[in-house]
């Protein structure tokens, strides 16, 4: 495995492996087919409801008289879910007979939407489950909500989530801390999950939202089914995929600040059962919430297009293939809004004074191949994926933060530099739903390559010499070049000891190894030629460990599940880079983190289905806990390792439908974290977050419905810094919107951070700050069809 190959070579490997295991798999079912009529409570047809054997490839839409028919299905029990628009979701337990015309049609009826909480269908697992029946904290968004809440960018779930924070650079990269786990690094403490396929560092996610159907946020370490850096938790990002119904939608976002969003999206089948076609566009663009005083011009003005392609293809029933491709291309003309102090910050809002003009241009390309196959006894799966990311800055940027010219940063070397790659590929094997028996069970292998070559220069201009640098004039360019690759087999396996109690145990084990090579040289004006001070100097380290999980959860009763559970948290370790501060030497090896997660939950549902709560409580004690370190002048980050930290919290989430349209949504979490070396908060971690959201739908007429909706979200103290120097005291920001939902088209009048509220939502340990985004209003006028 660790030999020196050609990534493309390793994945020509894989590839043979799939198809190998693929045939491995493919047996034969005893095949029966299902037809079942989906109507209202009133007993109308629901046409166009769309009806899905979970854990399984079936899918079909309900026809004009509300009829839909899966053919050819293994027999065996299965979950059969219904969604449709302005329904609740249904899932119900159905009995697949391999009798010939055993198989009576069922009639499914559907509940509305403003009347009865849905029922959620996530995957935290890696198969389909009701959120309310999974053992772990979850936090999930459907397509509705994300609508409502106008979730544009990952870091707009921050607050949103119980003890779970978004830091904000305004670089578009998302720093995340859950349950005081925060991520330090280029290797995230919290990872990212797009359509079943890891994001694997800060560099090569996208972080726009489009076109999503769900979000779910899974709170503590997920190591024994998702493995490295989901030491603090997963967020798992699943977007709309092609089905057999033409579907398509439409939206224009316009406000202040020239904010502009169009988005549209459109599925369609080519050959009905067979071929399938999705596309998703989005176009945003803003002016710059910050004003550079030393060109009187607007900064931080921002673009971004993004993109999301399928092909579907069905094979057969129990056989699918899905081709995906997802791009983002931005630019951002003025990547890094920063002031030096936060009373200067806050009193002087959105005021800034910098020489070093420049835009940001961020590249990312994401592909993936997903082979998927339903079998009567075990279901396999294989994704393989290819990430890209170039991101640099045409000209040099502020690197002192005023109007000076005293220290700027280079990066635009040409694309052999700072493009980071990415190769991952995920073997799955589960078993089948249709295998009626008391253990369930999913196991595999995931093997990643990764490359990232990152060159940068520091320029010490003419006023260097007032930093106290003791000479101008001159530029230190330094390299470092990683490669890590690695490989892990996990499984989970649930075991029912009874009809209410559960069993679940899972082990991962992960193998990794890195190897890294700098290189420094030096520059002085007016002399062209570069002089190596550093030379070309390697080093390689590795990593193995174990992550092993248990839990047991009692079903109370039919609506009601408690749980208890123990989990080992990893996060991996590293080398330090090579920066121009000759007191941090480079390639000094910094250790993994380590936690032992011990956590205790309900969740319950009652009144018929009109109120749902779910409390945990949980602790934390994390090992060799990494701290970064900014180092001047290039503001690079070295990871040290500095003992031990607790975490130790609870979490509610409340969900009441207090009336017909009326519902009402509680979601709050405690955290005290502490690091025992100094006795300091680690950064990113609110000591509480709150938000509530209350939303009132009332129909105008049989074709128009309205609603009014506001939220309120509470963030705790906050610190930035390792010291406990920088502080943001506890703020609310509220949200607020007035809308028109029609047969196919909704206006709505929207309102984020209505109050004007001014905090710090990220600085440097040097005193560089950012504030939040000021107040933003405008108008959305979507479509679907």
């Amino acid at each position: 495995m660790f030999e020196t190959k050609s990534p493309q070579a390793t994945f020509q490997k894989i590839s043979f492996l799939t198809l190998l295991f693929s045939f491995a798999f493919f047996f034969a079912n005893s095949q029966s087919n299902f037809k079942a009529k989906v109507t209202s409570l009133a007993g109308k047809p629901v046409i166009g409801a769309t009806a899905s054997l979970l854990n399984t490839t079936f899918k079909e839409v309900s026809d004009s008289a509300g009829y839909f028919k899966f053919n050819n299905v293994a027999a065996g029990k299965y979950e059969l879910a219904i969604t449709s628009l302005g329904f609740a979701t249904s899932i119900s337990s159905i009995t697949i007979s391999a009798k010939p015309n055993a198989n009576e049609i069922q009639t499914i009826k559907l509940a509305d939407a403003l009347v009865q909480l849905e029922d959620v269908i996530i995957t935290a697992q890696k198969k389909e489950e009701l959120l309310q029946k999974v053992p772990i904290s979850i936090t999930a968004f459907n397509s509705t909500q994300i609508e409502k809440f106008r979730f544009w960018n990952n870091k707009d779930i921050s607050g949103f989530v119980p003890n779970l924070y978004s830091a904000d650079p305004g670089d578009n990269r998302d720093v995340v801390s859950i349950r005081g786990i925060a991520t330090t690094s280029y290797d995230p403490a919290v990872t990212t999950y797009i359509d079943g396929v890891n994001q694997f560092n800060l560099d090569t996610y996208i972080p726009v939202l489009n076109d999503i159907e769900r979000i779910e946020v899974l709170r503590g370490p997920q190591g024994s089914l998702y493995g490295r850096n989901a030491m603090g938790g997963v967020i798992n990002i699943i977007t709309k995929q092609p089905s057999n119904k033409l579907t398509g939608s439409g939206e224009v976002n316009v406000g202040n600040y020239g904010i502009r969003r169009y988005n549209a999206n459109i599925k369609t089948p080519i050959i009905k059962n067979k071929l399938f076609l999705g596309a998703s566009l989005l176009y945003n663009e803003r002016d710059g919430f910050y004003t550079n005083k030393f060109n009187k011009s607007s900064y931080d003005k921002q673009y971004a297009f993004a993109g999301n392609y399928f092909v579907k293809f069905i094979a057969s029933p129990n056989w699918q293939a899905t081709l995906n491709v997802k791009h983002y291309s931005g630019e951002n003309k003025g990547a890094f809004p920063l002031v030096y102090g936060a009373e200067n910050a806050i009193n002087n809002p959105y005021m800034l004074n910098q020489n070093g003009i420049t835009t940001m241009l961020d590249n990312t390309l994401n592909s993936s191949l997903s082979i998927q196959h339903t079998g009567s006894k075990v279901n396999f799966s294989s994704i393989t994926a290819y990430q890209k990311n170039y991101r640099y800055y045409d000209l040099p940027i502020d690197g002192d933060f005023s109007p000076i010219d005293a220290i700027t940063v280079i990066n635009n070397y040409g694309k052999s530099w700072n493009t980071i790659k990415a190769y991952t590929q995920e073997f799955k094997w589960s078993s089948s739903p249709s295998a009626s028996n008391r253990l369930t069970w999913t196991t595999g292998a995931y093997l990643f390559y990764q490359e990232s070559p990152v060159k940068q220069g520091t320029r010490f201009g003419k006023d260097a010499n007032l930093m106290m640098i003791g000479d101008s004039l001159f530029t230190l360019v330094n390299s470092t070049s990683t490669t890590k690759k690695g490989i892990a087999f996990f499984g989970q396996a649930t075991y029912a000891l009874s009809n209410k109690v559960n069993l679940t145990v899972g082990l991962r084990n992960d193998y990794e190894q890195q190897n890294q090579t700098v290189a420094g040289f030096y520059q002085h004006d007016p002399s062209p030629k570069f002089y190596q001070i550093v030379s070309d100097t390697s080093a390689s380290i590795n990593f193995n460990a174990w992550s092993p999980k248990i839990s047991l959860d009692y079903n109370l009763n039919p609506a009601s599940l408690a749980y208890v559970m123990y989990s080992k948290g990893y996060r991996t370790g590293g080398l330090s880079p090579l920066g121009s501060d000759p007191s941090q030497p480079p390639l000094i090896g910094y250790l993994p983190e380590h936690s032992n997660n011990y956590e205790a939950g309900i969740k319950n549902t009652f009144l018929n289905n009109t109120l749902k709560l779910n409390i945990a409580l949980f602790y934390i004690h994390v090992k060799d806990a990494q701290v970064p370190t900014l180092v001047l002048p290039d503001a690079i980050t070295i990871i040290k390792n500095t003992g031990v930290l607790t975490s130790k919290g609870i979490e509610t989430e409340i969900t009441y439908a207090a009336l017909k349209g009326l519902v009402i949504q509680y979601n709050g979490g405690l955290t005290n974290v502490l690091i025992e070396a100094n006795s300091k908060r680690p950064v990113f971690t609110p000591d509480y977050t709150s938000a509530i959201t209350v939303q009132y739908n009332k129909a105008i007429n049989l074709k128009m419905n309205g609603f009014i909706r506001t939220e309120a979200k509470f963030i705790g103290t906050t610190y930035f810094d390792s010291g406990n120097t920088i502080k943001q005291s506890p703020y609310c920001i509220n949200n607020f919107s007035l809308g028109v939902d029609m047969k196919k088209a909704t206006v709505v009048f929207w309102s984020k951070n209505i109050l004007n509220q001014k905090y710090i939502s990220y600085a440097y340990d040097f005193g560089a700050i950012h504030i939040g985004d000021p107040a933003t209003l405008g108008i959305s006028i979507s479509s679907k069809f």
